[in-house]
């Protein structure tokens, strides 16, 4: 991704490391126990597919800092990226992959798993060639365009018997989890209303071939991109499913916005009668999730940033000193794969946002609320 867009939401460097309070509090929620904890694990070796700037400045420091991980391939489509990235982190020349030969990891006993960090496009097709391979898969998120795309990948997890992770850091991040957790325990009552936004200017940074305005690899634009979050932040800040979904869509500078809208909003009806309201645009700037309980307010924003959130709850401020979320995401997605902790953030969990975010598509197309079912997780 391009470092306008990921200088956007990181606030900060991928220096921080993790406090007490945040560790401990995400440690309550995965704990090690017994002996495993004593064991000396082999880390985890990690091809990584796609480097661009995300995977470059976010996803190969995390994996590098990470004692369960290490970056021991590259599958990639830029010849002239090879040599900073051998030198970086002295990768072997036979574990140097492109696109098309991709599928010759399969002989290579130096790669355990490769993360997908490519268009949203591209990643059903990496992901069922990486597990054909006999590799674990960690997929970037939004997980596929489709709910068709999503249950072939989970298929091909399925048959050979390999995890297949979302890149969910927000799981790690002890802000969101400290949000989750109380809506979880129901610590201050079922919620009343929630509401939801992540935009940036997007307008004013796109290139010739950005992939983010090609709704082939992009689709829906900010939906899509960044709208997953917030879809996200749905199901964890309500532990629950919704049941209804309307939504509208607008475009503003149609000589940018050719193909994908530029806004986005839509609303969602929940089981206990309450209602939600949701945005993400090319065009706005917004970063927030609040929630109304019988006790109170609770919320994150900034909320789905590198760096640089801060949370509140009925009672007091959240004080968790930032973390490196990617570097946390790594190191759970990796004892997953060790099978010391559970896998979180499954790919049912990416199927079931991609639902999602194709309803909010069919609604705002035919003007319709849509009734949602099946979510499959």
């Amino acid at each position: 991704m391009s470092l306008s867009r990921r200088s956007l939401i990181k606030y900060g460097t991928y220096t921080y490391l993790s406090m007490a309070t945040s560790q401990s509090l995400i440690a309550s929620l995965w704990p090690e126990k017994g002996v495993r904890k004593q064991m000396k694990l082999n880390p985890v070796k990690i091809a990584i597919l796609g480097l661009g700037n995300y995977a470059e400045k976010w996803i190969a420091p995390a994996i590098h800092q990470s004692k369960f991980a290490k970056v021991n391939s590259i599958i990639t489509g830029s010849p002239d990226k090879i040599g900073r990235w051998k030198k970086a982190f002295s990768i072997k020349d036979e574990n140097i992959y492109n696109y098309e030969n991709l599928d010759q990891i399969a002989n290579n006993p130096d790669i355990d798993c490769v993360y997908i960090a490519s268009p949203t496009g591209t990643h059903k097709a990496f992901t069922i060639r990486s597990l054909a391979a006999n590799k674990h898969v960690i997929c970037e998120k939004p997980m596929a365009p489709t709910v068709t795309d999503c249950d072939e990948m989970i298929i091909a997890a399925e048959k050979v018997n390999k995890t297949l992770q979302i890149g969910y850091r927000l799981y790690w991040d002890p802000f969101n989890v400290r949000l989750m957790n109380a809506m979880k325990n129901n610590e201050f009552g079922t919620f009343k209303d929630l509401k939801g936004g992540f935009s940036y200017n997007h307008g004013n940074l796109t290139y010739n071939g950005d992939w983010r305005v090609n709704p082939k690899m992009n689709p829906g634009g900010a939906l899509f991109d960044i709208g997953v979050y917030v879809a996200q932040s749905a199901f964890y800040g309500t532990q629950m499913q919704p049941l209804r979904v309307t939504a509208q869509n607008s475009t503003q500078r149609t000589s940018i916005f050719k193909e994908i809208p530029e806004h986005w909003n839509w609303q969602l009806e929940w089981p206990n009668g309450a209602k939600s309201e949701h945005s993400a645009s090319y065009g706005k700037s917004e970063n927030f999730l609040h929630i109304n309980t019988p006790k109170g307010k609770i919320g994150i924003e900034p909320a789905y940033s590198y760096q640089g959130l801060a949370g509140y709850t009925p009672e007091n401020k959240m004080n968790f000193h930032h973390v490196f979320q990617q570097k946390n995401q790594i190191d759970g997605q990796c004892k997953a794969i060790l099978k010391r902790e559970a896998n979180i953030t499954s790919g049912k969990m990416g199927r079931r946002d991609i639902y999602l975010l194709n309803a909010i598509m069919e609604a705002a197309e035919t003007q319709n609320t849509i009734k949602l079912g099946n979510f499959y997780i």
